[in-house]
């Protein structure tokens, strides 16, 4: 009976295995949910939409857009973390993974282990900008005119965790000047009161204000990226406005659940490749003030060891500002 059943385990394991790796092979047999940690229509939302579409046509698959808003991007991080880790749940996050680990005292998650990862996407960068009426016009006069009136000038955000959050603590921690925070739930909405002159100023991805820029609708003072933009290319750098060491973007990666099989995350980290090289993503992210990530970076290494220094970064701004979430 020993004997057996020994025999009977060996064939149910191997069976098992065989199962598994012809999944594999056959992977994506079915649609590829990509959650989304904030909106429609943010920026976040934005790259998502023009990855997925390629993707899906790559792969065969329909790569669907699920957005799960709330909490900084954390309860979409958290609802990939807990999925099945079968190659059909993945995560298209941006800085805010890496910040999250710091901001939030309480996580459903453990950051830099309860994911798998695909690679990196793209880096967005950032801009000041303020009500097209403010009355400073470059970027030395908005410095100095805060600093003089920071009680009443209001810095706008898309609420704890957002780019626009983790822009604007690094600003005031550049100028060492405290603001006024107005959080919002969203990009939409903090963008519509900028729009309508109920806030000052907004630190946010070109993704989101190049658009207003170039309309003329909102009054722009610096790019965050070491050089001027082609899209925007009568804005200054931060660098050439005074504020020297003020650079950072917002980069984007793709994630899983720990745990999916290494085939799938093959397959993903190609396919993203190859949507990173199509001529309609590249395009789109031009128009937006971006550029997909080198091939170099479209790595799970690379991935990981952004998010890893990312984290190391932010941990002493965020502390500093004093700025946490439940």
């Amino acid at each position: 009976m020993t004997l057996f059943k020994s025999l009977f385990s060996a064939t149910a394991l191997a069976a098992t295995l065989f199962a598994a790796s012809a999944s594999a092979e056959g992977y994506p047999e079915r649609s590829i949910t990509m959650v989304v940690p904030f909106a429609a229509g943010g920026p976040t939302d934005t790259v998502a939409r023009l990855v997925a579409e390629s993707m899906s046509k790559d792969l065969g698959q329909q790569v669907l857009v699920e957005n799960v808003g709330g909490a900084g991007g954390t309860l979409g991080a958290g609802r990939v973390a807990s999925s099945e880790p079968d190659g059909y749940t993945v995560l298209l996050h941006h800085i805010g993974m890496a910040t999250s680990a710091t901001l939030y005292r309480k996580l459903a998650y453990d950051t830099l282990n309860a994911f798998d990862y695909v690679g990196l996407v793209t880096e967005v960068p950032m801009t000041i900008v303020a009500r097209k009426d403010f009355e400073p016009t470059d970027l030395k006069g908005l410095v100095e005119y805060v600093k003089t009136n920071k009680d009443k000038v209001t810095v706008a955000n898309a609420g704890i965790g957002a780019a626009s959050h983790l822009c604007g603590m690094l600003f005031m921690s550049q100028i060492e000047t405290p603001l006024v925070t107005v959080p919002y739930k969203g990009t939409g909405p903090a963008m519509t009161d900028l729009l309508g002159g109920q806030v000052d100023i907004m630190c946010d991805q070109t993704t989101n204000t190049t658009k207003q820029i170039q309309g003329g609708t909102i009054k722009a003072y610096a790019v965050t990226s070491p050089a001027r933009l082609d899209v925007l290319p009568d804005v200054p750098t931060a660098a050439e406005g005074g504020l020297t060491d003020f650079q950072v973007g917002i980069w984007h990666g793709v994630y899983t659940p720990k745990g999916t099989p290494a085939d799938a995350i093959a397959k993903l980290n190609a396919s993203l490749k190859k949507a990173l090289t199509d001529e309609n993503v590249v395009a789109r992210f031009a128009e937006l003030g971006t550029a997909p990530s080198a091939d170099a970076d479209v790595t799970p290494e690379a991935l990981k060891a952004k998010l890893e220094g990312e984290i190391a970064r932010w941990k002493p701004v965020i502390e500093a500002a004093g700025q946490y979430a439940d």
